[in-house]
């Protein structure tokens, strides 16, 4: 099949069963979730993702119902929890451009999760905030805006706030239209900005940060080729590097950035209510 995708679902539908890879599929309510481990090089080579553990969230048409959307974000916030150290301050980072509406999960997203790292001391206990887990969070901006590599900035905060874990967002690309907006991957292998898009950056992964990297994102815009092939139609040579999206791209990416905001807070503070967090922090 022609057309680029960050999704290892994806890659894992066109190459079938093969030695290396290991899957697990099953529903959470209304969502579909599939568990990939990449357990070899040969199998990651074959694949094009680095080895380790991918899980994908499909859940349906996202809507304005924040029970429905609360919902949806509990069961990714418990599989992000599984890939999460139980203890220690996370370093929550929104990649990608705030002012390219299909690249901006990362930062949309980053503006609704709440930053406690600040929240410390005799003063968040009298609060009854005591037990709230540290939490960074940063815009890391694009190469483009900023002369900056989204890895050097994330990297020099790591190296000064020493995260258990780091958690970067970011807008993914798809070869299916279906999973525009309503797939969520998770990964513990990091992530590399601009990849399914053609644009490869520096990855954010444990060599580069020195902490473990979970990369976390929604699949936003389609190979143009991808969209052809699936009407059956033959790509021409212009749409090789063209991407699409939908016509309610905004809407999509404000919910979508809602989405993971909410699975983020669930998992890093478990004891309070994600919606909550989320009006909080913005």
């Amino acid at each position: 099949m022609n057309g680029r995708t960050d999704l290892a679902l994806e890659a894992a539908e066109e190459l079938g069963e093969i030695p290396g890879i290991r899957r697990e599929v099953f529903r959470r309510g209304t969502a579909a979730v599939t568990r990939i481990l990449v357990e070899t090089e040969e199998a990651a080579a074959r694949l094009q993702k680095p080895r380790g553990r991918y899980v994908t969230v499909e859940v349906p048409p996202l809507t304005d119902d924040e029970k429905a959307l609360g919902e949806q974000a509990a069961g990714v916030a418990e599989e992000l929890a599984a890939l999460l150290p139980e203890t220690g301050p996370v370093l929550v980072a929104g990649l990608g451009n705030p002012a390219i509406t299909p690249d901006a999960v990362g930062p949309q997203a980053a503006d609704m999760v709440l930053a406690t790292r600040h929240l410390q001391g005799e003063w968040a206990r009298s609060m009854g905030l005591g037990d709230l887990r540290s939490v960074a969070v940063i815009r890391a901006g694009v190469l483009g805006r900023t002369g900056v590599e989204s890895s050097e900035l994330v990297g020099a905060v790591c190296r000064a706030l020493r995260p258990a874990a780091v958690i970067a967002v970011d807008a993914l690309a798809a070869r299916s239209l279906a999973r525009l907006g309503r797939t969520v991957q998770l990964c513990d292998g990091g992530i590399a900005p601009g990849s399914g898009v053609g644009n490869r950056r520096l990855p954010l992964d444990r060599a580069s940060l020195g902490a473990p990297v979970i990369g976390m994102g929604v699949p936003t815009v389609v190979d143009a080729a991808a969209v052809l092939e699936n009407f059956g139609a033959s790509a021409p040579k212009e749409a090789e590097t063209m991407m699409v999206t939908s016509r309610e791209v905004d809407l999509m990416v404000r919910r979508a950035a809602r989405l993971v905001a909410l699975a983020i807070n669930g998992a890093l503070q478990p004891g309070y209510d994600p919606l909550d967090l989320a009006s909080a922090a913005t």
